[in-house]
């Protein structure tokens, strides 16, 4: 671990499920980490969508206790939060420079280093799985795999472009004002949980709106910022050394990005599921969608296991742990082929 010098460490205990946040220093500022599980244990690394952080995008997930149980029986999970996104932010100041996603993706690299960690799983939604797929391609040993929730990979088009301009200046002139959250819902969820005059919106959607409330708008801004100005990087996906398990909901609005990204990775490790009825935020809006894949996808490394079992201290991550057998596509399962696979709601 590093030096108690580079960093500030904060009990979390009560406030967000028990986890414990470090204040990590970068080169290119602080950077949030919440660390929930033994950190003897392979580490999973998560990085959420944009006005987001570990509560609001992947609670859902995680208080899915199959799925909490799989993750947490497996890994120590590592919350990484944008720059101003965590719990109690500050405002990050204008004197401070707006980060581009390379910065972004450079500030997982020293967080790694900070806690000793060799190569890690990674677990990001959309604007976070852009910045996680970033990273592998530029430190391919550090990543094992990458389990993305509707991903981007091509520079904004011009009507994304447009739409987070608008959503940028809003942020900029007026705050977190009322237009600037219903944007970012619709960004998250699908029509059905939103609801409308005749049906309330569900109960993640009002959790999500009042958390977007405490976030600093000017924080906001600056992670829109570098989102909105993100290279396209297709032309690396079919470079990556990793395996790839992409989740994206049918109403998303990055469904057909998803579908690009799938069609340019490497067809022998990677993997499509289709969520039907669902947005962008399949962590929160039907997390339990994403239970049987990723059983298939962590048997791919040997991972999952039944928790009575006993297990070695040495990481079955390591890669000298993988049977040559686990690496090859039909390990991975039948529902992990890859071709499309749709998940009804009854599942």
């Amino acid at each position: 671990m590093g030096d108690s010098s580079d960093s500030v460490s904060v009990d979390m205990e009560g406030i967000a499920f028990g986890g414990k946040e470090h204040l990590i220093k970068t080169c290119h500022g602080p950077v949030s980490v919440a660390v929930f599980g033994d950190q003897d244990k392979p580490a999973l690394v998560t990085y959420p969508d944009l006005s987001l952080n570990h509560v609001s995008c992947f609670q859902g997930l995680f208080f899915c206790p199959e799925a909490c149980s799989l993750l947490l029986h497996n890994f120590c999970i590592y919350h990484i939060s944008p720059p101003g996104h965590e719990l109690g932010a500050a405002d990050i100041g204008p004197d401070n420079p707006v980060l581009s996603a390379d910065d972004l993706a450079d500030q997982i690299v020293e967080v790694l280093n900070y806690f000793g960690l060799g190569a890690v799983m990674c677990l990001g939604v959309t604007a976070g799985a852009y910045i996680l797929t970033l990273f592998a391609m530029k430190y391919r040993p550090r990543v094992l795999g990458l389990i993305l929730v509707s991903p981007i990979c091509k520079a904004p088009s011009w009507t994304e472009w447009l739409y987070n301009k608008v959503m940028s200046n809003l942020l900029y002139f007026y705050g977190m004002c009322g237009v600037v959250k219903e944007l970012l819902l619709k960004r998250y969820f699908s029509k059905d949980v939103r609801g409308n005059a005749q049906v309330l919106e569900s109960d993640i959607v009002q959790a999500c709106r009042r958390s977007l409330e405490e976030r600093q708008s000017s924080n906001v801004w600056r992670f829109l910022e570098a989102i909105n100005g993100r290279p396209d990087i297709t032309e690396g996906l079919r470079k990556l050394q990793c395996r790839s398990l992409i989740f994206v909901g049918d109403n998303s609005p990055f469904h057909s990005e998803a579908l690009h990204m799938i069609s340019n990775l490497d067809s022998r490790y990677s993997a499509l599921v289709e969520v039907q009825a669902c947005g962008s935020m399949v962590t929160e809006e039907q997390p339990h969608a994403m239970l049987i894949p990723l059983e298939y996808f962590l048997m791919g490394y040997g991972l999952y296991r039944p928790s009575q079992l006993s297990v070695s201290p040495r990481s079955p991550l390591s890669p000298s742990c993988i049977a040559p057998e686990l690496l090859s596509p039909e390990s991975m399962g039948l529902k992990l082929k890859p071709i499309k696979t749709r998940i009804s709601l009854e599942v």
